[in-house]
């Protein structure tokens, strides 16, 4: 009985432990895709992952697979956008992970003005700390805006 007990008050414990751990990764490997290294975040998918970008813009609507999702975080470093994880919300054991990530976004021109900005809630699942699902909830509006502005200025890199 006093192992029961005991074992019962180490699984809080253990789910905040990797609570902790996934928010310090994903931190890490998002800090990392800013610097250039696409290969951190994307090496946090799962091989059959989904990302799914909603709205009526270049950016979607969804992306399967490992490569695919390379080919996005490629892109958004090669348009020049530039993010930051603000808050995330990690809930559930390691087989059954639900993360909810506030992210912004902004991406300047070679004048350094701002042309795009922006605020996301994403929500990821994971299984045993990969990534297996991700929808992004921002302002579509703003993205369709973006992408008129890369058409104008910038058109080999509008392109997916």
């Amino acid at each position: 009985m006093r192992r029961l007990a005991l074992a019962a008050l180490a699984l809080p414990a253990a789910q905040a432990l990797y609570a902790q751990a996934f928010e310090r990764m994903l931190r890490r490997n998002v800090r990392l895709l800013m610097d250039g290294d696409v290969d951190a975040l994307a090496g946090f998918y799962a091989d059959d992952a989904e990302l799914v970008f909603p709205g009526d813009n270049s950016w979607g609507p969804v992306y399967r697979g490992k490569d695919e999702i390379r080919a996005f975080l490629e892109r958004f470093l090669r348009v020049g956008i530039r993010g930051e994880v603000h808050e995330v919300m990690v809930k559930g054991p390691p087989w059954a992970t639900t993360l909810l990530v506030h992210f912004s976004d902004t991406a300047r021109g070679p004048d350094g003005a701002l042309v795009y900005e922006n605020d996301a809630i994403i929500r990821l699942k994971a299984r045993w700390g990969k990534i297996v699902y991700e929808q992004v909830y921002e302002d579509t509006e703003k993205v369709a805006e973006f992408d008129r502005w890369l058409e104008r200025n910038e058109p080999a890199a509008a392109a997916v």
